[in-house]
């Protein structure tokens, strides 16, 4: 239970980290993640840039590697592929960094990222909702002690860590007036800055892989869980005519 509570309290740190910086004011409404956690394909390119980008900072602590056998990789796929030198197919995934490290870089270790997508709803939509938009908000801060901000989450310690598949982009602002007073609004509009290795079709599809993973990994066996209720209360719902059919058979005769 206390590293349960301890998990909690890491994922209400989020993705990032505070740091300093500019960002929109009153921040910008979540996209809708176009994420389907039955597409393995999907789900298996999710865990590829999960391992490559993610795993260097973030653990999964609660989740093994021989798990994702469940998203269609077989045992040596994910030792070949998904697999540093030193771990075995049935460990946890673990950080590659040094938490000593991680707390002198960041101020913090990193949060644990098993069930993140889960932890991050709210009134803007799901976390899926939350991390698809994060990953696509990120653009460059001189001031930013990593030099990176986000839109989504202003200040944020974390730089962008898919920045060389998306490349560096720059938001679009207006200025308005509120209550006597200039602010800085986003337009919803970026200005690509420098190209990265991807078209920003497929970095959002990347994203979105990448997120469908994460929130696999929430709840490996939601669909399981899914095709048993299904079938639970098909049972119910038959046994309830059986028992309705049986107690008017006992009962006929008596008057």
């Amino acid at each position: 239970m206390n590293a349960l509570k301890k998990l909690l309290l890491g994922l209400a740190l989020s993705l990032g980290l505070a740091a300093g910086a500019h960002a929109a004011a009153g921040g910008i409404a979540w996209d809708k993640a176009p994420v389907n956690t039955k597409d393995l394909a999907s789900l298996q390119n999710g865990a590829k840039l999960f391992v490559n980008y993610c795993l260097n900072c973030h653990s999964a602590a609660f989740m093994r590697f021989n798990r994702l056998k469940d998203i269609g990789l077989t045992e040596q796929q994910i030792k070949d592929n998904l697999l540093f030198t030193t771990e075995k197919v049935g460990d946890t995934m673990k950080a590659a960094i040094d938490p000593k490290e991680a707390k002198a870089w960041f101020g913090a270790n990193p949060p644990d990222l098993t069930v993140i997508a889960r932890s991050r709803a709210g009134a803007g939509g799901s976390g899926a909702d939350y991390i698809y938009t994060l990953l696509r908000s990120y653009y460059r801060d001189p001031v930013a002690p990593t030099g990176w901000n986000n839109l989504v989450f202003p200040n944020i310690g974390m730089p962008h860590p898919l920045w060389e598949l998306q490349g560096e982009r720059r938001p679009v602002f207006e200025t308005q007036q509120s209550h006597g007073h200039e602010v800085q609004t986003f337009t919803g509009r970026w200005e690509q800055v420098t190209p990265g290795t991807m078209t920003a079709l497929q970095y959002d599809q990347a994203v979105a892989d990448l997120v469908a993973f994460l929130q696999w990994m929430g709840e490996p066996t939601q669909h399981q869980r899914q095709r048993i209720g299904v079938w639970v209360l098909l049972f119910l719902a038959l046994f309830t005519l059986i028992a309705w059919r049986l107690n008017a058979a006992y009962w006929k005769d008596v008057k």
